[in-house]
C-alpha cells in the first residue's frame, strides 16, 4: 500500500513491481490514477458515484462496498473461469461441427439449424453459470 504519491510515482512503482515479475492489482479513485490503473495487471476504480466511468480501469467498485472487495475479487475469478469454459464449449461445438461438415455429413440446412443452437446454448450456459457464481449474501451484485 502506498499513499500520497503522485501519478508518476504510482506508475513507476507498478512498473518496478512488474519488472520483478510481480502481478499487480491497483486500487484507485480513477481521477489521477488512470496511468497506474491502465499499467497494472488489474485495475479497480473505487468511486463514490457508480455511474462515473473510468475507462482506464478493468473494474469499478462502489466506495460504500469497499469492505466487499474480497467478494468482488472472488466473483471476478469465477467470471474468468466461466469465460474460459464458455470459449471451450464454443470451440468444442465448432470442432465437432467442422469435422462433420468436412466429411460431408452435414447438410446446409442442418448446419444452419445447429449454428444458432450452439450460440444460444453458450449464452444460456454463461447466464446460468454467472447467476450461480454470484455472491449470495454480500449484496455485491
Amino acid at each position: 500500500m502506498r499513499f500520497g504519491c503522485s501519478p508518476a510515482d504510482k506508475l513507476n512503482f507498478i512498473r518496478s513491481l512488474q519488472a520483478k515479475g510481480r502481478r499487480v492489482l491497483m486500487l484507485g479513485d480513477g481521477l489521477n490514477d488512470a496511468g497506474a490503473l491502465r499499467q497494472s495487471d488489474a485495475g479497480i476504480a473505487i468511486v463514490e458515484d457508480i455511474s462515473l466511468f473510468s475507462p482506464a480501469s478493468d473494474g469499478i467498485l462502489d466506495a460504500r462496498r469497499f469492505a466487499q472487495l474480497p467478494d468482488y475479487l472472488r466473483y471476478t475469478r469465477r467470471a474468468l473461469w466461466i469465460l474460459r469454459l464458455s470459449f471451450g464449449i464454443s470451440l468444442a461445438y465448432n470442432l465437432i461441427g467442422l469435422s462433420f461438415a468436412v466429411q460431408g455429413l452435414l447438410t446446409p440446412l442442418v448446419a444452419a439449424l445447429l449454428m444458432p443452437f450452439s450460440s444460444v446454448s453458450v449464452v444460456a450456459f454463461v447466464t446460468l453459470a454467472t447467476w450461480l457464481a454470484r455472491p449470495k449474501k454480500s449484496g455485491l451484485i
